[in-house]
């Protein structure tokens, strides 16, 4: 399965994050600690430095390769420092039916639309259920889906969710769109008779906010027929975990936050925990979306029950 981070705070390079960490992400491509499988296709990211050029436009960088070797990426991430950031290493059943190409990288971002997303994941049968959702889709949504995985449909489903999907939609409304996203999928669902276990964690970001997901759809169950054959990251949830602080950096040789969440100026919000130490490292709950914005320079985070 995919390993994802956000992050919402102050300006940090982007290597801090994804080469240098004692669990970077790069580094939990080929070595997480909290999932057995390899994460081998492809890379994605968006990130919004307050200080370049048309802020508000994200740095985009998209590569179908292993991201530990991708030099291109890790001069970049020596030189670009961003004030919020969503980065996936993707990973995939390991069978010849999977499709490694760009169009499938995640983070997913349609035209005019501020919001960007990626998914850790893996919905049963849906090839099933694009017919059912469909309607639920604007034509001028579906015309920009070109990739073949169910998270760049989940995307579309999601943004067509939101009252204005090309404005920053307010915490409520996005908390409404994720709502109503899960249920329009459970509804598809039912109908088909699907009842196998499938996991579904969401990575949301839009430069000035960040929500992340952890859900799971019929969890613990699976019928016979589909035991064999069963994703195993479907087997338990899905790993996610934030922490909020300041400074985030190297401090007498240990990652971490400092300050603590009383005075926090950042929140980071990964698959699993970046550093060493765990200890400020907290569990997302299953079942909710942890949402976190900024307001005079303190991030504002919010834990919100779903279905």
């Amino acid at each position: 399965m995919c390993r994802a981070l956000l992050y919402l705070g102050e300006p940090v390079l982007l290597d801090n994050f994804l080469y240098q960490p004692d669990s970077a992400l790069v580094r939990q491509s080929y070595m997480p600690k909290m999932l057995s499988m390899l994460n081998l296709a492809g890379f994605g990211l968006r990130a919004w430095d307050p200080s370049s050029h048309n802020p508000d436009r994200a740095y985009s960088y998209y590569s179908q390769q292993l991201p530990v070797f991708d030099r291109n990426l890790k001069n970049l991430a020596e030189k670009i420092r961003a004030g919020c950031l969503l980065a996936h290493v993707r990973g995939v059943p390991y069978h010849t039916r999977v499709e490694i190409s760009l169009q499938n990288c995640h983070p997913f971002h349609f035209k005019d639309v501020p919001l960007v997303m990626a998914h850790n994941g893996d919905l049963s049968r849906f090839s099933e259920m694009k017919p059912l959702l469909s309607s639920h889709i604007p034509p001028s949504l579906i015309s920009q889906i070109h990739g073949t995985t169910d998270s760049e449909w989940v995307y579309a489903l999601l943004v067509s969710q939101l009252p204005d999907p090309q404005r920053h939609p307010s915490a409520d409304e996005l908390a409404k769109a994720v709502e109503r996203t899960i249920g329009i999928i459970r509804d598809a669902r039912k109908k088909l008779g699907i009842a196998t276990s499938s996991s579904f964690n969401l990575f949301i970001a839009d430069g000035t906010q960040l929500a992340a997901v952890r859900y799971c759809f019929d969890f613990g169950c699976y019928q016979t027929e589909d035991a064999a054959r069963l994703h195993e990251a479907n087997l338990t949830y899905l790993s996610l975990w934030y922490t909020a602080g300041r400074d985030y950096g190297l401090h007498d040789g240990e990652w971490k936050m400092t300050g603590g969440s009383e005075n926090a100026t950042s929140v980071l919000v990964a698959s699993e925990p970046l550093t060493r130490d765990t200890a400020a490292w907290v569990e997302v709950p299953e079942y909710s979306m942890l949402h976190a914005t900024t307001r005079r320079g303190h991030p504002m985070i919010a834990i919100r029950s779903l279905e």
